[in-house]
């Protein structure tokens, strides 16, 4: 396949990142660049050594594919620009604010014949991908997902920020939809939610506990799944896993005196690939027809429905308790 003619659009801490790696992919023809400020876009483009355009505009006429790291308060704005100027694009998470903007850049995009890729970096986490031969009908999930406090992204809650991660990577492997959910959270240095937890239940009684931080001492990024054949546990900071279940033919449990006669244990270890390497890639390749693209703006809209859903449901949750208490008072 002809290297496809990508540019990337916000080259802040994630875009950054996006140009470095669109400059090594073989299959893509990095043109340029584009971002709000100048000085920071005039020094990403002597770092990378690639052309910083004074016009977004301009870069969308000049490109076929487009990557866009933008605060998500811009996205619906940008990328509808971009796909009337008929780029495939690449939207980090969340894909936008709301379902209604999701809903009309989905139309556009079938209507211009663009396709859209949304930013959910963990389908691509080495874990995941070792561990997903081994999956079957998971009843019960659970994920942690906790960072220290930096003011960058606390311009939404927790759930948008860190949250829908593990939403979208929930969704995908469970494979139903969300049938009923509870939720509680709190803010404790910023003006919106840092700390939350979700249950979520699905179709078919699947149940899934999600909680996340961004105002922890550490970093944890944690996911297990029990399921009738064995138990799957990912730590997906580290790209590793163990996969435990048991023994064929090992007899009743009851006659068993060592858990190894029992129990299988199967590691799973990523192949090292980096994920934002290979979310890109992916991307390169449908932009150019090569392939599917595989984590649709659909499914970016459905991770962003149960997202907002659980905001929602926290607010409701929070008023609930203080009305409570106050009338307790």
């Amino acid at each position: 396949m002809d290297p496809v003619a990508v540019g990337v659009l916000g080259v802040g801490s994630l875009g950054f990142h996006h140009a470095r790696l669109l400059r090594e992919i073989p299959e893509a023809r990095l043109v340029g660049i584009y971002d709000i400020d100048d000085e920071r876009a005039a020094s990403v483009a002597e770092a990378l050594d690639v052309p910083a355009y004074e016009s977004r505009d301009k870069l969308f006429a000049d490109v076929d594919a487009l990557t866009i790291a933008v605060p998500t308060s811009k996205h619906f704005e940008v990328a509808r620009s971009a796909l009337e100027h008929e780029c495939h694009l690449l939207i980090e998470k969340p894909i936008t604010s709301t379902t209604d903007e999701a809903d009309d850049l989905i139309r556009l995009a079938n209507e211009k014949g663009q396709l859209i890729q949304v930013g959910h970096i963990e389908r691509f986490n080495g874990a995941v991908r070792a561990c997903e031969p081994y999956l079957d009908n998971p009843l019960f999930v659970e994920s942690h997902r906790l960072a220290p406090f930096v003011p960058r992204g606390t311009d939404v809650p927790v759930v948008l920020d860190l949250m829908i991660h593990d939403i979208d990577l929930i969704l995908s492997l469970v494979g139903r939809p969300v049938a009923d959910a509870r939720a509680a959270g709190v803010s404790v240095i910023s003006g919106s939610v840092d700390i939350a937890n979700a249950r979520l239940e699905f179709d078919g009684g699947a149940v899934a506990n999600i909680t996340a931080s961004r105002v922890s001492i550490g970093r944890q990024r944690k996911i297990r799944f029990f399921q009738p054949s064995g138990y799957v546990s990912l730590d997906l900071g580290n790209g590793t896993g163990e996969y435990y279940r048991r023994k064929p033919g090992s007899g009743a449990a009851e006659h068993v005196t060592q858990l190894g006669d029992l129990v299988e244990h199967i590691s799973l270890r990523s192949d090292g690939k980096e994920p934002l390497r290979l979310e890109l890639q992916a991307f390169v390749q449908a932009a150019a027809g090569e392939a599917a693209v595989p984590v649709t703006a659909e499914e970016g809209r459905a991770a962003l429905a149960v997202a907002l859903d659980i905001v929602d449901r926290i607010a409701r949750h929070t008023k609930h308790v203080l009305d409570t208490n106050q009338a307790r008072a």
